[in-house]
């Protein structure tokens, strides 16, 4: 039984990865579609979060018929519980990506993003895709120096967030009030990526040190059998 549990366990990690790596193409075609006007990528993505729903769904069917055949503690239940929080918020990162998508659908053919913000949104996308490929090397890995480049590049975004609502508020702003909702909600998908993609990080640190506020910088590739199950 315990092989099976250990075995389940491994399951539900190669999962998040696999959702995660969805999740990662999914803002690369998004955000790349709302840079370049591009409807067919878009259209991509919109059909695609399907998928990422489905095996969030799965996984989390997995994760419960886990805990009430083996009925995991300490360590073990800790995985499980977590691993539920973190489909949900790989979910989450996929809709963002079809709401990035469904702004340049609903614009075509004119451009989304609205005159003055195109190398900001070029930012907040490299920003958003590279915080993805991070993640799910996270998950694969467990390699816990990974979290640092994640929180800077979302402090980064954080940054470019606030510049876009200072750049709408400004005098100098000439757009009209499409132009401002759109740039307004642009923003905002790719500030909560960002942040749903921390909140992932923070629970993988969790399970590896059993402490929410953990430093992270300077530590070392460690975990390397991924989610262990506790054996004590």
């Amino acid at each position: 039984m315990r092989e099976v549990f250990h075995q389940s366990l491994e399951e539900i990690q190669d999962r998040l990865v696999e959702i995660s790596e969805l999740v990662t193409v999914a803002i690369g075609k998004a955000t790349k579609a709302f840079g370049t006007s591009d409807v067919t990528l878009a259209e991509e993505v919109i059909d695609d979060d399907e998928i990422i729903d489905e095996k969030a769904l799965a996984l989390d069917e997995l994760a419960i018929e886990v805990l009430a055949r083996q009925q995991p503690v300490a360590r073990d239940l800790r995985i499980v519980v977590s691993a539920l929080r973190m489909s949900a918020s790989l979910e989450r990162m996929g809709d963002i990506a079809e709401h990035i998508a469904q702004l340049t659908r609903m614009r075509f053919p004119e451009r989304a993003i609205p005159k003055g913000l195109k190398s900001t949104f070029t930012k907040m996308g490299e920003h958003d895709v590279k915080i993805a490929q991070q993640l799910t090397e996270l998950l694969r890995t467990e390699d816990l120096t990974l979290i640092d480049t994640i929180r800077n590049a979302d402090d980064a975004l954080d940054d470019l967030h606030i510049s876009v609502f200072e750049k709408v508020l400004s005098d100098s702003w000439k757009g009209e009030a499409a132009a401002t909702v759109d740039a307004t909600l642009a923003s905002r998908y790719h500030e909560r990526f960002a942040d749903h993609a921390v909140s992932v990080a923070r629970k993988v640190a969790y399970l590896s040190t059993g402490d929410w506020t953990a430093p992270t910088e300077g530590i070392e590739i460690i975990v390397a059998e991924g989610f262990a199950p506790d054996n004590t």
